[in-house]
């Protein structure tokens, strides 16, 4: 059986997992700015395997509108060409011979917008992953064998002020996140 020390580290573990979650999502979200992480979840065809693209390319930012991909291998030039393509990041490839550029078009206001939103969207699901913790913390705080109502009260309370942390935490996360795509 857990005792409260345990019970409260292993939430805040869990919580960090689900922040670490929110801030991966939020990481493929495009900005005003060229950012490497928005082609973190393509996936090229590499040889038959699925491979993710930063393990079969570099991924570099010359300047704040373009991506550069140089494949390691020209193999797989097309490969990635072709997932960039398929992709619903709505970016137009362009093949050089051994390198990929990718201009960035100016965001529009509707375009920030659903940005935002989709955000918002992912700031929500990491909310309600911490709350989900939280009541599983509260609900092995009340199996805790020999604790008085004043201890599973107390226990009660830490587990809402760990929780009310990592719900400000997304916040925070969230509104750097809607200053960056809105500025």
């Amino acid at each position: 059986m857990a005792d409260m020390k345990s019970i409260q580290a292993d939430t805040r573990e869990k919580m960090n997992k689900a922040i670490e979650a929110f801030e991966n999502n939020l990481s493929v979200l495009r900005t005003g700015r060229a950012n490497p992480g928005i082609l973190k979840k393509i996936v090229v065809d590499y040889y038959g395997s699925q491979m993710p693209i930063d393990q079969v390319a570099s991924i570099t930012t010359p300047d704040p509108r373009t991506l550069v991909i140089t494949p390691w291998d020209r193999g797989a030039l097309n490969p990635i060409e072709k997932a960039i393509r398929d992709s619903d990041l709505g970016l137009n490839p362009n093949n050089k011979g051994d390198t990929i550029f990718i201009s960035l078009p100016m965001l529009t206001e509707e375009r920030r917008k659903d940005l935002v939103k989709n955000a918002k969207n992912y700031a929500e699901d990491a909310r309600i992953a911490v709350r989900n913790l939280r009541k599983h913390a509260l609900d092995e705080v009340k199996k805790v064998e020999g604790l008085g109502e004043d201890e599973i009260k107390r226990g009660e309370a830490d587990v809402q002020k760990i929780t009310d942390e990592y719900v400000a935490r997304v916040e925070s996360v969230f509104q750097k996140k809607e200053q960056e795509i809105l500025g």
